[in-house]
């Protein structure tokens, strides 16, 4: 087969797996088709919280789960900063310790997260791996805009597809 050939054939096998071709470093993908409504209420559990009246923080820790709509966000660690209400609005979360962002069958894993509640956008960054159902794609940073259900990933991409897979 010619190298013609091979990359018109690689091309189809891509285009058929839903993926959108990108320059070099990056890779877009839908994440879960979630729309998530950032007003929905953020519930939290974990092992043990520390406020910080001082900064206007609180550290939930061990086996932390945050929960918003069908988003699940698992840490070992998560810091949610306030906003200027106080504790009223959550402003955004930091989470750190194997982080893993589920929605539906999607997936992702890393070492940190932070999730900006008003803008919708979740940053997952440091050995990022992407499971949408048999397809893996990794990279060292994922950004997932919970408005639009897209996702980029970024940093030496790397990706297994499965011929017919989503």
């Amino acid at each position: 087969m010619t190298a013609q050939r091979l990359a018109f054939a690689l091309c189809v096998l891509l285009l058929g797996a839903g993926v959108q071709l990108q320059p070099a470093q990056a890779q877009t993908t839908d994440f879960g088709g979630i729309r998530a409504d950032t007003s929905a209420p953020v519930e939290i559990s974990a092992d043990s919280l520390t406020i910080d009246q001082a900064d206007g923080s609180a550290v939930f820790s061990g086996n932390v789960v945050v929960s918003q709509g069908a988003m699940r966000l698992a840490a070992a660690l998560v810091r949610v900063e306030y906003g200027s209400d106080g504790q009223r609005e959550i402003s955004r979360l930091l989470a750190s310790g194997g982080v893993v962002l589920a929605s539906g069958s999607d997936a992702a894993e890393a070492e940190s997260a932070e999730y900006t509640i008003l803008s919708g956008t979740v940053v997952l960054s440091g050995n990022v791996v992407l499971t949408q159902g048999g397809n893996v794609l990794s990279g060292q940073r994922l950004t997932v805009n919970l408005t639009t259900g897209t996702a980029t990933v970024e940093g030496r991409v790397q990706t297994t597809l499965q011929p017919g897979g989503n």
